[in-house]
């Protein structure tokens, strides 16, 4: 393995112009309110939004580490991906209005006016933490890349991933990303397509593909009918509840325009999810027995330079572009929901935005050290999913059933979702059952329990009962 300059040279480029367009972005950036919400007086046009959205949920942890799910499962990996786009046609249909609606851009926010202040906080530290496990896959994918580029360890390729988005991402804030992340989204799909093109020239087709691996590598359903559901379940509440999701379709102007940005992002992502499950398959029949985190790595590293220079910088715009969304993402949770109740804003809106940037800095900073030693990205990735997915539950109820549960239900859901999921991952989802399905059940138990114990003692649920 040797240093590939030329490649190196061209992700170099690349994230040289995307730091001069931030700069010149970052001149209209002169409050808080401005870096968290993107707004400048006018709206960000519905259609870069979708390009935004779609950028976001596809960084390194989806295109690495679908390709790496692929490398032992086939085809059927891509529909990690395809159930993102399946949450943003559900998203647009039924949620995208009511957040535009709402006037919040942070979920903790919607879900105080319902559940009461108590919400706020548990809500912010469950997303938080979900971020940053996001952070952690998104690094370990980058490093795997990185660590060809430069012949170096992958250890060391992660962190210099870390430190490099984290200094690029913090000038220019939420109305950066969504101009950054357009022009993102355009050289993922251009990396993604050419590493397709090259994998499958070397192979010698599609159809020399298929002769070459077993038939179930084509089946759409050889990773498991359970798993499948699971990324559907995950997938789904991701988009629902995800903080830098709701701060996006905030940018637009209208309920309409937030459907058509949702819409946009639904119809970019499966052609995505196809092509780096084939990237995979492709892997495994020119380069057998590697390991599976390596098998986007590989076959960058015997593409000639040119190429291989465009394909990585498509996957550093995968990693740059997301891991942008959510550090601001997390910063924004941090100065709305602690810096502003505990400290206060007292007009000084300098002292703000520089808690705003120092925070995404320091959030950014933060997943690098576990990122080194995550051995599976999609697993990690889906995990953050499922977190998430237990709060698209509530999200659903805030916006649909508020009168269902309780807001101490609500408070005992939050917290408890969190803990029982990462503990059911960490056991290794105990008798088959997916993480995403416990992610997806509890606070259905809880909310429910919650409302009968209301009944039983007051003869009407707590929340009924309080709402105006």
């Amino acid at each position: 393995m040797h240093t590939n300059y030329v490649a190196l040279a061209i992700v170099v480029a690349y994230m040289a112009g995307l730091g001069l367009l931030t700069s010149i972005v970052q001149k209209s950036v002169r409050t808080a309110a401005t870096f968290t919400s993107g707004t400048t007086g006018s709206g960000v046009p519905a259609v870069l939004v979708g390009l935004m959205l779609m950028s976001e949920f596809i960084g390194t942890s989806a295109s690495v580490g679908t390709a790496q799910e692929a490398y032992v499962s086939g085809i059927s990996a891509a529909w990690n991906i395809i159930a993102l786009g399946a949450g943003f046609l559900f998203y647009a249909w039924f949620l995208a209005g009511k957040y535009k609606g709402s006037g919040h851009n942070t979920i903790s926010g919607v879900f105080a006016e319902v559940y009461g202040p108590s919400t706020k906080i548990a809500t912010s530290l469950v997303m938080i933490f979900a971020l940053q496990i996001v952070a952690v896959a998104l690094y370990a994918g980058g490093g795997a890349i990185l660590s060809v580029l430069l012949a170096v360890d992958r250890t060391l390729a992660t962190v210099i991933c870390g430190v490099v988005a984290v200094l690029y991402v913090f000038v220019g804030g939420m109305r950066s990303v969504v101009y950054t992340n357009v022009i993102h989204s355009l050289m993922k799909y251009a990396g993604v397509g050419i590493a397709l093109y090259f994998g499958l020239s070397q192979v010698g087709g599609l159809r020399e593909l298929q002769a070459r691996l077993p038939a179930e590598m084509f089946s759409w359903t050889n990773v498991g009918v359970s798993q499948i559901f699971a990324w559907f379940i995950a997938g789904i509440g991701a988009t629902f509840s995800t903080q830098y999701v709701i701060q996006a379709i905030n940018t637009v102007e209208t309920q309409e325009k937030a459907q058509v940005a949702s819409l946009s992002a639904a119809l970019l992502l499966v052609p995505f999810g196809i092509a780096t499950a084939l990237i995979g398959m492709c892997s495994l029949v020119l380069f057998p027995g590697i390991k599976s985190i390596n098998a986007f790595s590989a076959l960058i590293s015997d593409m000639n330079g040119p190429m291989a220079g465009i394909v990585a910088a498509g996957l550093a715009a995968s990693l740059f572009g997301t891991i942008a969304a959510i550090s601001v993402s997390t910063a924004t949770l941090l100065y709305k929901d602690f810096y502003v109740r505990f400290v206060g804003v007292d007009g000084d809106e300098g002292r703000s935005l520089s808690f705003v940037r120092i925070a995404t800095v320091v959030v950014g900073l933060l997943p690098i050290a576990l990122a080194i030693y995550t051995p599976n990205i999609l697993q990690i990735t889906f995990l953050a999913k499922a977190i998430r997915a237990s709060l698209a539950v509530l999200v659903l109820l805030v916006f649909y059933a508020p009168w269902f549960g309780t807001r101490t239900g609500a408070l005992f859901s939050i917290i408890g979702s969190m803990v029982v999921t990462i503990a059911w991952f960490l056991l290794g989802n105990p008798f088959g059952i997916d993480n995403a399905y416990v992610a997806l059940v509890l606070p259905l138990v809880v909310m429910g329990a919650s409302s009968l114990v209301s009944r039983i003692r007051t003869g009407t649920p707590d929340l009924k009962r309080e709402l105006p």
